[in-house]
Parts: C-alpha cells; structure tokens; sequence
C-alpha cells in the first residue's frame, strides 16, 4: 500500500517466489545448454553463442506463456491466487532474459557487419514482400521494446501517477507482445530445425495460454449470468440465511459495477468490489477487525468505509443497504470514495455478545 515508494518491497513469500523462478530458469537454460543440447538440431552446427542465444530465447517464451496463464488460472481457481501476488518480478526477470537473448543475437549475426550493428538489424533483411525468409527479427524488436516498457512501469509509482484504468490499458500491451513474440518463433527458428521436441513445447505453450483465457472469458460470463440484476432503485442481493460471517456476496449492477456485500459480527455493510490497486476481486476477501483484505496484492479496506486504515490512503466506493424482512436490498448509487455507511443489522444474524 503506497504512502512512499520503495523500489522493492521484500517479504518472506517474495523471496520464496523469485527463488524458486530463478531456480526454474537456471534449471531451463541448464538442460538447454547441457542436459539435452539436441533439443534444437539444426541442418547446419550452429556455435556456443547461437545455442545461448536460443536458449535464452526458449526460456524467454516459456516465461511469457506462464506469465498469461496465472492471470486465467487464477480466475478459475482461487489457489493459483499466490502465483499472481508477486507477478511483476516474473515480468521484469523474463525482460532480463529476453534481453540477453537479444545481445547475444546482435553481437553474432550483425557484430560483422559493415555498418553499425543495430542498424544492420534493422536493415539486413527487408524482404517484407515474402513469407519465405520473412524478416522475423521485426516482431521480436516490437516485442522486446514492450516488455521493456512493461517492466519499466511496472511499479507502484506509475499506477498511482498514471492512473490505475490508464496503467492497466498499457499493461494490456502484454498481448500483442507474445503474438508478435509467437509470430517471431514461427518466422524464425521454426523455419530451421528439424527436431520437432521445442516445436510441441511452442505449440503447447501458445495453445494453453488461448485455451485458459478463454475458459477464464467463459466462467466469468457464466458468473455475471447467474448474479445479473435488473435496473430498479433498490435491487435485491440474496437471503440473509445464505450469508456467511466475515464473507461476501457479490452482486453485479445493471451498469457493470460489482459490490461486495458483507456480513461482519451480525451487520451489512457494501463496498466496490474493485480494490483500488489493480481492480482485485474485494469479494473474495475475509474479514478481520472490520478490514477486509485483497486477495491480490495485500491491499486492506474497512467494509463500514471503504478507506484503508491509517496511514494508508486507498478508498473505494460504499453502498446503503437495507433489509425487507430476511431479503438484503442494495442501493446501486455509489457513495463517493470513503463516505462512512452505519452498518445495518441482518434479521436473524446478530452477533453473540
């Protein structure tokens, strides 16, 4: 949560979460480069620095594809929920790769030229006219300097000062990245190998992270089905016997809107399901000490206000509810950000003193 911003905030899971990712890149590029180093036959023998550079470029794919599963998975499975906490070091330690890829790309294919070598890869091949021998260096040039950008805002500081609708719009840039990254691999070292084994793992990878998106699309359309409401002043939520305490139901708005109503030691009380940080599903929270807290990134709010407890400053829309018999009824008007909401008493569910 941001008063000041500090580059990076270590705890114990985040140094658990960047050892094991450092450990399964070391472990990739060690069976790439020793354990299995016919991985990519080639018809002609390629050198130390080209099999680095494909090697580093593999590890690079399969970074990228597990990075757009978790979102999807997460959605499908509240445990994968920890993969998507510390995601962000994921993405910048994948740009390191991608990055040393490149280097060693341009300091052997285009360090003999005769003009400048950045230059060379720009204009060594300009066959654009032809699929055959496509200059597929393009797409990773447009990919790189993405994930570069990516990466490079990928800090707190740049939600807060870019917005966080305007910063998430520019992160979705993280697909066009992997299709051009997809079409780099298709145009390039496929065209050249006759092994077939990082072929099923190329495939494999894209298919899966199109396959989980689209499930993830499919259940959260069957979610907004099932909690679809009607545009009337005061809309029903569920039954007070169907609450559970310390938890949420979600409601969806006509207008789109998510609320997470909660039922917290024997009283309602309703607040965006949005959190302020990256839109985390508020909902899927518990409550404690009146604190619900984002199951995304740690993110903690006060159901009666919506604000984050001192000295934090992250507030979210409340809503009024009322009760019609044992039928919880939600206002759909938003209370600005932070307005205080007295909670109301849930018939049949009042807290044992």
């Amino acid at each position: 949560m941001s008063v000041k911003y500090i580059p990076v905030q270590w705890n114990n899971n985040k140094y658990i979460y960047d050892a094991v990712m450092l450990l399964g890149v070391g472990l990739f590029l060690y069976v790439f480069l020793y354990a299995a180093p016919g991985l990519l036959s080639h018809e002609r023998p390629i050198n130390p620095q080209v099999h680095n550079a494909r090697a580093f470029g593999a590890c690079a794919f399969v970074m990228l594809s597990v990075i757009l599963c978790i979102g999807p998975l997460a959605r499908l499975d509240p445990r994968f929920l920890p993969l998507l906490y510390n995601r962000r070091h994921f993405g910048v330690m994948t740009v390191f790769v991608a990055i040393t890829h490149a280097g060693y790309i341009i300091d052997w294919y285009f360090a003999f030229s005769s003009s400048n070598k950045y230059e060379a890869l720009l204009f060594a091949n300009t066959s654009y006219g032809q699929l055959a021998g496509f200059p597929f260096e393009i797409f990773g040039i447009f990919a790189l300097f993405t994930l570069i950008v990516l990466a490079a805002t990928s800090h707190d500081f740049w939600m807060k000062f870019l917005s966080p609708p305007v910063w998430k719009r520019i992160h979705y840039l993280i697909y066009p990245a992997y299709l051009s990254v997809v079409a780099h691999v298709s145009f390039g070292i496929l065209q050249d190998q006759q092994n077939h084994t990082f072929t099923v793992i190329f495939i494999g990878g894209a298919a899966a992270v199109g396959v989980l998106h689209l499930m993830a699309a499919l259940h959260e359309r069957r979610v907004d089905q099932a909690i679809k409401a009607d545009a009337v002043d005061w809309v029903p939520v569920c039954d007070v016997a169907q609450m559970r305490e310390g938890f949420a139901r979600i409601k969806l708005l006509a207008n789109g809107e998510r609320v997470a109503v909660y039922l917290n030691e024997g009283k309602l009380s309703a607040i965006s399901n949005a959190c302020a940080h990256q839109n985390g599903p508020l909902g899927e929270g518990r409550i404690i000490n009146c604190l619900v807290t984002c199951p995304w990134h740690g993110f903690q709010y006060d159901v009666t206000s919506g604000r984050s407890p001192a000295p934090f400053t992250e507030m979210v829309p409340t809503y009024n509810l009322k009760t019609d018999g044992a039928m919880v009824l939600l206002d759909p008007r938003a209370n600005p950000p932070g307005t205080f909401v007295e909670p109301v008493p849930a018939p049949g569910r009042e807290a044992k003193l």
